[in-house]
């Protein structure tokens, strides 16, 4: 054990307040991700005056972290009393003058901790980190002051990304706002349209991808394999890379410049949508100019309208609810669902005019790139809070 390593045990006491007279009824759970959160169970007709009790500044973790993602949910009460099911061990810090329950939290946030929460789980049907582990877990204790210094630059970096978090809902609330104004208030509903195949407006242009986009697909084993990445380079996109709407800049592997050049073909450039092509074939992103000039691979399809300026922010916006289930339903295969170009390009879509497509794509434009800004930082803060992390154990 490292000097300044000290168990756990000496610092926390388990906790085990029944909810005997029923006094509180909010009932919450432990995610995976280290958070309280509103339970989904069905409680018809269940007796809480079993459960326990967790008052703020407590912690409370399942010990169970088998089929649990490799995680152990375990999390800090930061609100007010609730109950939680008695399958959670739940416990506090002694003297909080001499470990932080922040300060703590911050530890179990760590992946290194799950790993070894993975690590000292033992059990036949179920593996478990009972309380006995969790009191043996090691921890780096430095003074109260440097404790408070570290939380408070974590809890700066975590407001800020949360803060850039709200401000991209509220930009893709407005997006929407003026989706829904130029386009919904031609009275018909767009999905509903594409699906059943009603009649549109006269200005609106029953069409398909293919008529006003380029659909590729990625390159294929035999033009890149994995050992041709590299440690520095231009980077490629996969299926595991579409986080939501947007392209995750996590682990993205690398190529090198002669590479890119040979292929130059799977580039990607702003306003680009790309499709899973198999397995997960609802998935799509869209390319903003963080990515321009990355490629992507082989498991991927990618759709470049013929005019950025018309169509790939009106595609983009309306591929959301609509072209992902048209795609999903047109996909081949029972085990592995796929789609190809073929498919993609059928796909029927109904275009509004061009000057709509026009003015819609001129806000969405300014405000995606905001939003990929703003992206971009939090990945940078991110980063941040992995070193604070880091350095806890060193």
């Amino acid at each position: 054990m490292k000097s300044n390593y000290k168990k756990l045990g000496e610092y926390i006491r388990q906790v085990d307040i029944r909810n005997k007279d029923l006094k509180v009824s909010r009932l919450l759970g432990v995610s995976i991700s280290k958070f309280f959160i509103e339970s989904i169970a069905n409680t018809v007709g269940t007796d809480f005056s079993n459960y326990k009790v967790v008052h703020k500044g407590q912690f409370a973790y399942g010990p169970v972290t088998s089929r649990n993602g490799e995680k152990i949910s375990v999390a800090l009460l930061e609100e007010d009393e609730c109950i939680i099911s008695s399958s959670y061990i739940v416990f506090e810090i002694v003297n909080v003058e001499e470990l932080l329950p922040e300060y703590l939290m911050i530890w179990f946030s760590r992946p290194e901790f799950d790993r070894y929460a993975r690590f000292k789980s033992h059990g036949s049907v179920r593996e478990v980190m009972d309380w006995e582990e969790m009191c043996n877990v090691e921890i780096p204790v430095p003074t109260y002051e440097e404790q408070r210094k570290i939380v408070e630059a974590y809890k700066s970096v975590e407001d800020r990304i949360n803060l850039k978090r709200k401000v991209n809902v509220n930009l893709e609330a407005t997006i929407q706002a003026c989706f829904d104004r130029l386009f919904f208030n031609a009275g018909i509903n767009l999905s509903e349209t594409i699906i059943k195949q009603y009649s549109v407006p006269n200005e609106w242009v029953d069409s398909t991808i293919a008529e006003y986009a380029t659909v590729q697909t990625g390159p294929f084993g035999s033009q890149l394999h994995n050992e041709d990445y590299v440690d520095n380079g231009t980077p490629i996109i996969t299926v595991e890379h579409m986080d939501g709407k947007y392209i995750a800049h996590r682990n993205l592997p690398l190529v090198s410049n002669d590479d890119v050049e040979r292929l130059k073909k799977y580039d990607l450039r702003i306003g680009d949508i790309v499709f899973s092509r198999v397995g997960s074939v609802d998935r799509a992103v869209m390319v903003s100019h963080h990515e321009n000039g990355w490629l992507f691979s082989g498991r991927c399809l990618r759709v470049r309208p013929f005019d950025i300026r018309m169509g790939c922010y009106f595609l983009w916006w309306f591929n959301q609810p609509v072209i992902k289930q048209l795609v999903s339903a047109s996909a081949v295969g029972a085990t592995m669902p796929s789609i190809n170009t073929s498919i993609l390009n059928n796909i029927r879509i109904i275009l509004p005019p061009v000057e709509a497509m026009k003015s819609f794509g001129s806000i969405a434009d300014n405000l995606i790139e905001i939003i990929a800004t703003n992206l971009e930082e939090i990945r940078k803060l991110d980063s941040m809070r992995e070193y604070i992390q880091m350095f806890l154990s060193h």
